[in-house]
């Protein structure tokens, strides 16, 4: 059992409380606000309790010659222009801002670099999360400690020593590991779910689980095991437009994941054996000794 508890906004998160339920819309938006807020209802009426979106300086995340790929899409002819038109800015993130907070929804972003965490500073979210791209990224975690503020660290595609260093760096007051499996869509083999207690065994902190596979199970498996959080992709459309759309999830698809997360949670219990007051009368239809 972890002893440690963080808490984002007014949620508790940690052993005993409800898992808090992220809807990672990313880039799903495709650099449409009206997108974006849709797909912001469809979380909030599914019952999560956040969403999340991905925020980069475009050229400093990524080097010119990445950024001169051909690369044909809705935006232009090259890569560059796909991961500019797919940037939300200040404005545009302003708007997302109040639309969240008239519905009554927490939102956040993982930043990529230190521009962009100032950026989204000025909109005092409740937390911060790292994706695991900038797990090794010391600066970075550095930069986003200093805002003071909760953060969820994404660990896919890192060594325990990646992680041991990242967490020496963050500290582990307010801090939220995440395990994953960095492929999209990941395989179910690939998921290896029982790295969730070897990361609450190492680090004494909260452990999440962030998913890119497709189907439900798994994260449901990720409650059993102990996570306290979990982030799934959203989509409007698995078949659409977009490099992250065949790994998200559906409005029914979240509906019914957070339905199966609250009920995996009431059916855990308290792991103390005892007689329930339902199951006295069918002792004494079916028992024949011993009662």
């Amino acid at each position: 059992m972890s002893n440690q508890e963080v808490r984002i906004a007014n949620k508790a998160i940690g052993d005993g409380h409800p898992a808090y339920i992220i809807a990672e819309i990313g880039i799903n938006h495709n650099g449409s606000i009206e997108h974006a807020k849709r797909l912001i209802s469809v979380a909030y009426s599914a019952g999560c309790d956040a969403v999340k979106f991905q925020k980069r300086t475009v050229d400093v995340v990524y080097t010119p010659e990445e950024l001169a790929k051909p690369r044909e899409n809705p935006f232009g002819e090259t890569n560059g222009d796909l991961k500019r038109g797919l940037e939300f800015n200040a404005e545009q993130y302003s708007a997302i801002d109040q639309y969240c907070k008239t519905i009554g929804i927490d939102w956040f972003a993982s930043c990529w670099d230190e521009g962009s965490v100032d950026l989204i500073d000025q909109f005092n979210p409740p937390c911060y999360k790292v994706a695991s791209a900038s797990i090794t990224d010391d600066n970075l975690l550095r930069h986003t400690r200093a805002k003071g503020k909760p953060i969820l660290l994404s660990t896919g595609m890192s060594t325990i020593a990646q992680i041991d260093r990242a967490v020496e760096i963050l500290g582990t007051k307010d801090l939220v590991l995440f395990h994953t499996c960095s492929a999209y869509p990941s395989k179910y083999a690939d998921l290896n779910l029982r790295v969730i207690q070897t990361l609450r065994q190492r680090y004494n902190v909260p452990v999440g689980y962030s998913g890119h596979e497709t189907g439900l199970a798994s994260s449901s498996a990720a409650i059993a095991l102990g996570a306290c959080s979990i982030e799934r992709h959203i989509t409007l459309d698995r078949a659409g437009w977009g490099s992250d759309q065949a790994a998200s999830l559906e409005p029914n698809g979240i509906n019914k994941l957070v339905r199966d997360v609250r009920l995996v949670e009431e059916a855990l219990g308290s792991g103390e054996k005892r007689v329930l007051s339902c199951e006295e009368p069918i002792i004494a239809k079916l028992r024949r000794v011993g009662r």
